[in-house]
């Protein structure tokens, strides 16, 4: 099966084309860097995301915090993540970069602010 990735690594937006199955990688064409390559090859395999979102804050109506993932989240997972970022609710105030929610599902990512809230 051949895949067709566009890489957003760089501004190139070099076009991939992935040759595999599974985990099984034939080829990998296309790619102009390293970075594309490795790119390429775990965006086959196993998609990842950075993950953005918004958290209820307690005691304020019609506001929400805005938040991210530190580091990119297994495609396959990030419902479930969304799931658990749902039952959240900060207290102010809340600083940037604070970690809001620690290890989200276990998977090594936390959720942190991207807004100071006083």
């Amino acid at each position: 099966m051949v895949k067709e990735i566009i890489c957003t690594v760089c501004p190139m937006g070099c076009n991939i084309q992935v040759d595999g199955e599974g985990s099984i990688i034939n080829s990998v064409k296309g790619y102009t860097c390293k970075r594309g390559l490795e790119y390429a090859k775990t965006e086959f395999v196993n998609p990842e995301r950075i993950l953005t979102t918004l958290v209820k804050i307690d005691g304020v109506e019609n506001d929400l915090l805005p938040v991210r993932s530190n580091k990119r989240i297994a495609k396959d997972k990030i419902l479930l993540v969304v799931e658990e970022i749902k039952k959240v609710s900060v207290k102010l105030p809340v600083k940037m970069h604070q970690v809001i929610i620690e290890n989200v599902c276990g998977t090594g990512v936390d959720i942190v602010a991207t807004k100071e809230l006083k």
